[in-house]
């Protein structure tokens, strides 16, 4: 279990780093939920998504000589930009194992950051098996995209600055919505809150065909998703849970939400034309939870995570025009 502790150090460690977001509220949105909802914007992170907080903190901790000889990453994109971004700053270079289809925005902006990119087919290639292959060639370490210590206890630096924030409104959460792929972010949040608010109720959110970890949670061990499994959320489909984040959701987390790509796009669509947010799909499950009605938050206090806003201008431009 990874403890306050560790998210504590990962705080000061990416101080300077990271940006603090804001964690807001909108009228609108409070109206549709009958309650307070909270809204903490990762979008505004440098790289668009809150991946920047794990991959610098174990990027940060690599030895000198490890760092001298590299990284290797595998990620749909996300990640892909953290490490890259970290690597940057602290001198490393960073190669990322992507799929070809990735948003291009992901890519364009991987590349821009300093980052190596290999692509693969993501249904027929195994990344982490590549990217395990080519550390082994270089005498690089491999940074997970989630199930490692150091990554969890930096992602978990979001639902720290989520318990300090709301605390610091007057409003600190009944229930936390965070969005779900391999669960790092989910599982590190998860140990802060719980740390800082005893009684908070944290659930998972994940597109509905990529439901692995709700249908994990519920089971007590970790389940995969049926193969040939399809969802616009990129950035959140991860085949099962990590098996560190794992151990943390079966004792922290009430039961798993899901939402539909069409209950997505309907959140993309709020977040633009009443947040002002770019968010992308894998970024707004938890607001679509919200805006569908798929958790009670009448008189209640809720806050959701917008975990990225890296989305291709054409894909957020046809998912604005669409009125489906």
């Amino acid at each position: 279990m990874i403890d306050i502790a560790a998210i504590e150090a990962a705080a000061g460690r990416l101080e300077g780093v990271a940006v603090r977001t804001p964690l807001i509220r909108n009228d609108a949105l409070d109206q549709i939920a009958g309650g307070r909802v909270l809204v903490k914007a990762e979008n505004l992170q440098a790289i668009g998504s809150f991946k920047i907080r794990g991959a610098y903190n174990l990027m940060s901790q690599l030895s000198a000589a490890e760092a001298a000889r590299g990284v290797v990453a595998f990620s749909s994109g996300n990640h892909a930009q953290g490490v890259a971004m970290a690597g940057r700053l602290l001198g490393i270079h960073a190669a990322i194992v992507m799929p070809e289809d990735a948003p291009r925005a992901k890519i364009e902006n991987t590349r821009r950051l300093g980052g190596e990119v290999i692509t693969y087919d993501r249904y027929t290639g195994d990344r982490e098996a590549i990217a395990r292959q080519i550390a082994a060639e270089r005498g690089a370490s491999v940074v997970p995209s989630y199930d490692h210590e150091h990554i969890i206890a930096g992602q978990g630096t979001v639902g720290l600055e989520i318990a300090e924030q709301a605390i610091e409104m007057g409003l600190p959460p009944d229930q936390v919505l965070i969005n779900c792929g391999g669960g790092g972010l989910s599982a590190g949040s998860a140990v802060a809150l719980k740390a800082r608010l005893h009684d908070v109720s944290v659930r998972t959110v994940e597109p509905d065909d990529f439901d692995d970890t709700a249908r994990s949670i519920a089971a007590g061990e970790r389940l995969s998703v049926a193969a040939g499994s399809r969802s616009i959320c990129d950035s959140l489909l991860a085949e099962s849970p990590g098996r560190l984040p794992f151990e943390i959701h079966r004792q922290l987390f009430d039961a798993g939400l899901t939402v539909s790509d069409r209950e997505v796009r309907d959140a993309m669509r709020f977040a633009f034309l009443n947040l002002k947010m770019v968010v992308e799909p894998g970024g707004a499950v938890s607001l679509a939870a919200v805006l569908g009605g798929k958790v009670e938050t009448a008189g209640k206090t809720t806050a959701v995570v917008i975990s990225g806003g890296n989305v291709d201008l054409e894909q957020f431009a046809a998912i604005q025009e669409s009125a489906d």
